[in-house]
């Protein structure tokens, strides 16, 4: 039976049910300074409303050194009942200072993170220390950044080895494009390195909202999570259901996922802010459900997420 890694053990795909697909619990970057969220109660405040909205399970792509804690997600999912499934791995290299450690660190060294993470547990400190203490709680997808229109020489080695630690656990990679660019350029890389692009899921791709280019990047095999809605600073979300019904008629709806992917504590209710990590089950499900039924709605918050999640089983 396929499997999912969450943060409190293996749960069988077909149990996640509704999955929003692009989400942050916890998150600190110098590229948002002073909009961290890191307060246990308020993540669980946030996950709640999650759950009351209709979502079972939450993505969190937060990956290496950017504030995952993991005992909390533990926590939280608990209070909550939100399945959730962490990530490790790197984002693009904005999110990491000049002298941080995962730019100075041999190849073997970056593999040995992810794979202690997806295989051992994550570290309690999110390898901000020298001597990691690894929690039980698992890592279940591997997040990799590329930067505006390119990959630049970190992310490449970054991609290397979340290559690798896929092709050895057989867990997905998420992928975040910065406006939906280089696409095609983080398909052909971790093609490169053995990741064929059935197992990756493009993020962003709704902030550039071409659907030629989106059917191109189906048609290779890649998953695309459409994971700004309710953040109408982009666009309307009356675009991402022309996004959603454009794939529908090209019979390409089981390669689409939907997300939030809230990034800022302004942007979270429990902190005063909005629209909140709700505003995909609350809002925009009810839209896309008039618009085009019961059936398109199961396909990409259940069918899409639940097959791309399942771990491989022949991975060593």
């Amino acid at each position: 039976m396929p499997v999912v890694e969450t943060v409190l053990g293996p749960v069988a795909a077909h149990e996640l049910g509704e999955v929003d697909a692009h989400e942050h619990v916890f998150l600190r970057t110098p590229v948002n300074p002073g909009d961290e969220f890191l307060d246990t109660d308020s993540a669980a405040a946030e996950l709640l409303r999650v759950a009351s909205s209709g979502m079972r399970t939450v993505v969190d792509l937060t990956p290496v050194g950017l504030g995952r804690r993991p005992g909390q997600l533990a926590e939280v999912s608990r209070t909550s009942g939100i399945h959730v499934i962490a990530a490790t791995g790197f984002h693009r290299s904005a999110h990491y200072p000049a002298f941080h450690w995962a730019r100075q660190a041999d190849d073997a060294t970056l593999l040995d993170v992810l794979l202690d993470d997806l295989r051992v547990g994550m570290d309690s400190h999110d390898w901000d220390f020298p001597r990691p203490i690894p929690s039980p709680h698992k890592a279940g997808i591997i997040k990799l950044g590329a930067s505006y229109h390119r990959i630049d020489r970190h992310e490449e080695r970054w991609f290397a080895a979340g290559a690798a630690a896929a092709r050895s656990t057989g867990v997905a990679v998420a992928v975040h494009t910065e406006i939906g660019t280089a696409a095609h350029a983080a398909l052909d890389l971790l093609d490169k390195h053995g990741v064929p692009a059935g197992r990756v899921l493009l993020a962003h791709t709704d902030r550039n909202p071409d659907p030629e280019l989106h059917l191109d990047l189906i048609a290779r095999g890649a998953y695309l999570v459409y994971d700004t809605i309710g953040r109408i600073k982009y666009r309307p979300d009356s675009v991402v259901l022309e996004l959603i019904e454009r794939m529908a008629e090209a019979g390409k709806l089981g390669q689409i996922c939907l997300g939030t992917d809230v990034g800022r504590k302004s942007s979270l209710t429990a902190y005063g802010g909005g629209p909140g990590m709700d505003v995909l089950g609350r809002d925009f499900v009810p839209r896309l459900r008039r618009r085009l039924g019961h059936e398109a709605v199961e396909t990409v918050l259940r069918y899409a997420p639940q097959t791309l999640l399942a771990k491989e089983p022949s991975a060593r």
